[in-house]
């Protein structure tokens, strides 16, 4: 797909994610581009339209981000209940099962979706598929790097440290951790990786997000307008 093609419906599902935000909301503010099209839009309403929110961003890009729209921010800790969170997924199938965490914020991005009542995942078209195939990123403790490799290959994984560009050696989360991509192939049973990743000690979080469907609503940006899909 051509970027500014792409962009523009990126812009679409974003600007319409930003549409359900209402005055007094507690936003989770998850990371990537099309995330940013949502904090655009909602710092125009903040703007022209006095709307009174507060954001919790998922990374430090996030929070530059929203800060530079004019969003201001709080934390987990300050409101542990967030009333809704806008993010983006790599991948997602027809029954809401996502793969996130090409930016390296999974493990705050969960933490964000757990504590969100509802949760919007804006994409583009691309990003939708009937059987999520893409690698999954794992965040480990770098103590235990190795041996979380050795038991994520045991499982089916091929994995592998994600390098930094414009740096020498591994991406460093936000959180001071490695991530391992793992790539798994077809994935027919994501409840059931999920929590076998989350059963190896050093492994603090994955990619996967399996288990909060039924909050999730997908919106996903077309040429005229989104296409919603939940399951309720």
């Amino acid at each position: 797909m051509d970027p500014a093609h792409q962009n523009e419906l990126k812009r679409n599902a974003g600007y319409h994610a930003a549409g359900m935000v209402e005055d007094g909301m507690i936003v989770g503010l998850g990371t990537g581009s099309t995330v940013f099209f949502a904090m655009e839009r909602l710092g125009e309403r903040i703007a022209r339209d006095g709307l009174s929110i507060a954001g919790v961003p998922t990374s430090y890009q996030a929070a530059i981000r929203a800060r530079r729209y004019g969003i201001p921010l709080t934390s987990l800790d300050e409101h542990p209940d967030l009333d809704i969170a806008i993010d983006g997924a790599d991948q997602a199938d027809p029954d809401l099962h996502l793969i996130k965490g090409r930016g390296a914020a999974l493990l705050r991005e969960k933490c964000v979706c757990d504590a969100a009542r509802t949760v919007y995942i804006v994409v583009d078209p691309t990003k939708m598929v009937e059987t999520l195939n893409a690698p999954v990123p794992v965040e480990v403790l770098p103590f235990a790097s190795s041996p979380v490799s050795r038991r994520l290959a045991a499982l089916g994984a091929s994995p592998a440290l994600r390098e930094g560009t414009k740096k020498d050696g591994p991406v460093i989360t936000d959180n001071g951790n490695f991530i391992i991509d793992c790539d798994f192939g077809t994935i027919t049973d994501p409840e059931s990786l999920e929590t076998a990743i989350a059963a190896i000690p050093g492994a603090l979080e994955c990619g996967l997000f399996s288990v909060y469907k039924e909050k999730i609503t997908v919106i996903v940006g077309e040429e005229k307008g989104c296409r919603v899909v939940s399951l309720h």
